[in-house]
């Protein structure tokens, strides 16, 4: 299979994170559960982890380090414990559901920084006109329909001078793009642990700068057992039940990984694939493609149409030659609106650290060939 859905999840994972999940399902147990030792190594990696994803990202402390289930879970907790009903909340024109569903389920009064797709002064332009007056913010870092790069430090200057917390979702960049915490002043930074992390499915982080966040969970914590009230301290706080230990310890594994290849070879790898899709693509006669003209605007994800032909028949033509890509609005109609592709949604190629040159290629010449003849046949 040719996997070039890695924006959704990285199927591919380095053989350090499959051998970490098996280690931690033979000899981890729950930590905080107990003094033997299958809890207390469980209970050393989880700090382990906490400690390397908090240096990654720039968190005050490993307890700042919180561990869920998802980045939509993550995002959860943090819409929830700064937003209420009512409350004004602006948000980039790019945002995944993740995002627009809980907002919307609480009622605020949501209003879109709307801005051109890879025209970052815009974006920046249009946050500064809605913030004031604002409850909070929230901007994902990387558009996952178009890889579009948002200007995030300028857009975190913009919140911290008006004194507005900021909520960023690094669903898209965490593990390809350089992250800090402390630096951009945002209140929550959520990622998801299987995607550019290299981690298992079921796997998230929040990382919090203070510590208010409110749990949308309640149950065990191995602490303050007994009282019937969630601690008031972080980790515990937000992490509700037994831990993933598989999950976190492949999750770490893949961290680790990432760290020694370094940031910069992988993002300049994902890079130049887009471009070599691009190369392939960009005259092709019925094929819009969805490219910033500045390299740095966008990541190793690339969206296109056809003209004549439905985006999810394309990528199901695709599918049948085992080359596997994402169709439709991808959980994002916020961002096809933004951009102008609502009605017909996008094909859309994510690549990650493990995608050749040669794949990519096949991929392109499949497309040329479904815009010249209407199939693969």
């Amino acid at each position: 299979m040719i996997w070039l859905d890695s924006a959704a999840t990285s199927f591919r994972k380095p053989a350090e994170v499959r051998r970490a999940v098996w280690r931690a399902m033979e000899c981890l147990s729950s930590p905080g559960r107990g003094g033997y030792t299958s809890a207390m190594e469980a209970a050393e990696l989880l700090f382990e982890a906490r400690c390397e994803i908090g240096d990654m990202f720039g968190a005050a402390s490993p307890e700042k380090v919180v561990f869920t289930s998802s980045a939509t879970h993550s995002l959860n907790i943090a819409v929830k414990s700064l937003v209420g009903r009512g409350d004004k909340v602006v948000v980039s024109g790019y945002e995944h559901n993740a995002v627009v569903r809980p907002l919307h389920a609480i009622g605020a009064d949501v209003r879109t920084a709307s801005s051109p797709l890879f025209d970052p002064e815009a974006a920046i332009e249009a946050f500064r006109r809605e913030l004031p007056g604002a409850k909070a913010a929230v901007c994902c870092h990387v558009s996952n329909v178009f890889g579009y790069v948002l200007p995030l430090d300028e857009i975190a200057t913009a919140c911290r001078e008006e004194g507005i917390p900021l909520i960023v979702d690094a669903s898209q960049s965490a593990g390809v793009l350089p992250l800090d915490m402390e630096a951009l002043g945002c209140a929550f930074l959520a990622m998801p642990g299987h995607k550019g992390l290299l981690g298992p499915q079921g796997t998230g982080v929040l990382l919090c700068a203070g510590e208010d966040a409110a749990p949308i969970l309640e149950g065990g914590t191995g602490s303050e057992s007994e009282s019937p009230d969630m601690p008031l301290f972080l980790p515990d706080r937000l992490e509700a039940g037994t831990h993933n230990m598989p999950g976190i310890a492949g999750l770490l594994a893949g961290v680790r990984w990432i760290k020694k290849q370094g940031l910069a070879a992988i993002r300049e790898k994902e890079k130049r694939l887009r471009r070599v899709l691009c190369r392939e693509l960009r005259q092709t006669e019925g094929v819009t493609l969805y490219e910033a003209t500045e390299d740095d605007l966008q990541t190793g994800v690339l969206s296109l149409s056809l003209s004549g032909m439905d985006c999810e028949t394309a990528a199901d033509q695709l599918g049948k030659r085992g080359i596997a890509v994402r169709a439709g609005l991808h959980c994002a109609p916020l961002a096809h609106r933004t951009a102008g592709t609502f009605e017909s949604g996008t094909v859309r190629m994510s690549v990650s650290p493990f995608t050749t040159e040669r794949e990519v290629l096949t991929a392109a010449a499949d497309i040329r060939l479904i815009a010249a003849n209407g199939s693969l046949v």
